[in-house]
């Protein structure tokens, strides 16, 4: 593991260079908005058993409120343990939020729990100056993931400078590009690029509005003149919450595209389209995202993955209308579900 054997150090950091489909480990409540571990250890072994190349826990899809309350430690311990009950390797990224100190405290937790790397959230309260020593601060606990989250849910406008000075930090491995948004997405791309590092700096997707043609696109970008080609490795993603066999199946057909083949590209990028208005309905566009972590509830909910919606705020619930959207996607686009394969394991994974 990093930040331990040197051996580990390699097969983590190659994995997750080669690009996998991580999710965005959801919350698992019950009624009364106690954890509920039967069904948090189903969801860890749904995503580990469809194929996930890492889990991500502590993110914004396990709810930010969980930070700073007594259920951040059992419930990185419980993903750790569950994953630990397969022979191969899991890449665990555990988030990390707040000032300085707190990130930097929440790293250490994670490090003694087992995960690999940190996917660092933005803290609305530091300048880029200090963003950047706060990664540094948390790089010297474990290997830093950089997180661009969209302004609606909780992120902020940053400048490409930033992007190149957080990605010259030597423990920075990889960042999570989510603003929902073309011109900031390229601001990262340059950044890594600039910084000197495309080649070890590992690119993951969360524009959760543009999965697919991220995946398969590869980027030329022209720096200073130079043209330096740098892709999208994997997600790391809300949206790969749900439905994870089919996202590891797109992934993998992806890689063909990039690799040149032509009717993959087509394919996808017509599923671009379906997987796009799925999200839309799904993570509640309609409503500045409001609904987003329910909406993922209720398509768990529906496999029988969890029992209810409940979030840890109880005002967290769909928005007007986006029941009936979740309700069209559904029928509209079966080819995107993987129903059958949480059929048939979901008896022996809330076992």
């Amino acid at each position: 593991m990093l930040g331990t054997a040197p051996e580990a150090q390699t097969s983590v950091r190659d994995l997750f260079r080669r690009g996998l489909v991580i999710p965005a480990h959801p919350l698992a409540l019950t009624k009364d908005r106690t954890l509920d571990e039967r069904r948090q250890r189903a969801l860890t072994r749904y995503y580990v058993e469809a194929g996930a190349g890492g889990l991500a826990v502590g993110v914004h899809t396990t709810q930010f409120a969980l930070h700073g309350t007594d259920l951040l430690a059992p419930v990185l311990e419980l993903a750790a343990r569950t994953a630990g009950e397969y022979d191969r390797e899991v890449v665990l990224v555990a988030g990390a939020t707040g000032p300085t100190a707190q990130a930097v405290a929440e790293a250490e937790l994670a490090r003694s729990l087992g995960y690999h790397m940190v996917l660092l959230g933005p803290y609305r309260e530091l300048d880029e100056d200090a963003l950047v020593e706060r990664a540094r601060a948390v790089g010297e606990v474990l290997p830093v993931v950089g997180f661009y989250l969209q302004p609606a849910v909780g992120g902020r406008p940053l400048s490409r400078d930033f992007w190149t000075r957080l990605a010259s930090v030597e423990s920075v491995v990889g960042v999570k590009v989510a603003p929902f948004d073309r011109y900031r997405t390229l601001d990262v791309l340059h950044g890594v690029v600039r910084a000197g590092r495309a080649g070890e700096v590992a690119l993951y997707t969360g524009n959760d509005d543009h999965i697919l043609a991220d995946l398969v696109t590869t980027h030329r970008v022209v720096v200073d003149g130079r043209e330096v080609e740098t892709q999208f490795v994997g997600g790391l993603l809300g949206q790969w919450a749900v439905w994870v066999r089919r996202a590891v199946e797109l992934l993998e057909e992806a890689a063909l595209a990039r690799a040149g083949d032509d009717a993959a590209v087509r394919r996808l990028l017509t599923l671009d389209g379906h997987l796009t208005d799925a999200n839309a309905a799904i993570f509640d566009s309609a409503n500045g995202f409001h609904g987003c972590i329910p909406g993922i509830h209720e398509v768990l909910r529906r496999q029988g993955l969890l029992e209810g919606r409940w979030c840890l705020d109880p005002s967290e619930e769909l928005s007007p209308g986006q029941l009936a959207e979740i309700d069209r996607v559904w029928a509209a686009y079966p080819w995107l579900r993987d129903d059958e394969f949480v059929s048939d394991g979901l008896a022996r994974w809330l076992s």
